[in-house]
């Protein structure tokens, strides 16, 4: 059975991982890539870089479905302006898991997130559309996880936590249970948090 072709959004340091990603799962064919000009033509793990995003109205014509694999660090603004632009312009936008991951039957993902390498979604997590899971993270029962997040390596968010929309999660933090994580809010690498952050926090040391 021929496997459906996916084109992935993004050339750079994240899409390798992705590429990995899929290519563990076996769905998916990648098709090519979206990448910045001076990245057409080239090629990244034997898979070309095919156009810029000018271009994503007609690789909709060749291509069902698509993947943003771009980071997501300092904004979530690129993520979800390229999510929007797929939506219009008609991609189907899957979840994709690596088989390594554990994803629980009673845990939902949203269309669009990848989910990484180790990665263990329990019992009643809920996980919004593109977002980023990323290998060993950890996300406990009945958490939360809004639309356009990234939830880094090995971070862990416990019991009915809840990450707001456009969120960052830093590898190695640890979010107490019940924590509500504002909108649009990053919390640094290696850090706990305890007390709710307000929309659009900066969270850079501990909270008692």
């Amino acid at each position: 059975m021929k496997k459906s072709e996916l084109v992935l959004i993004g050339a750079g340091g994240h899409s390798r991982s992705c590429i990995d990603t899929i290519e563990q799962e076996g769905k998916y064919q990648i098709g090519g890539l979206v990448g910045l000009s001076q990245e057409v033509g080239r090629s990244l793990f034997g898979y070309e870089v095919l156009t810029t995003d000018s271009g994503i109205n007609e690789l909709a014509k060749q291509f069902e479905f698509a993947l943003i694999a771009l980071g997501h660090i300092r904004s979530p603004e690129l993520r979800i302006r390229l999510y929007e632009q797929l939506i219009a312009a008609g991609f189907t936008l899957p979840s994709v898991i690596a088989p390594s991951a554990y994803v629980s039957p009673h845990a939902k993902i949203g269309s669009g997130t990848i989910v990484m390498h180790g990665a263990i979604l329990n019992a009643g997590v809920v996980v919004g559309d593109n977002c980023i899971i990323n290998s060993r993270a950890l996300l406990e029962h009945d958490s939360r996880v809004s639309d356009h997040c990234h939830i880094s390596t090995g971070a862990i968010i416990n019991g009915n936590a809840f990450i707001g929309t456009g969120s960052f999660i830093g590898s190695g933090s640890v979010v107490k249970e019940g924590v509500s994580v504002g909108l649009g809010s990053v919390v640094g690498m290696g850090l706990a948090l305890r007390s709710n952050l307000d929309e659009g926090s900066k969270y850079s040391g501990e909270v008692d």
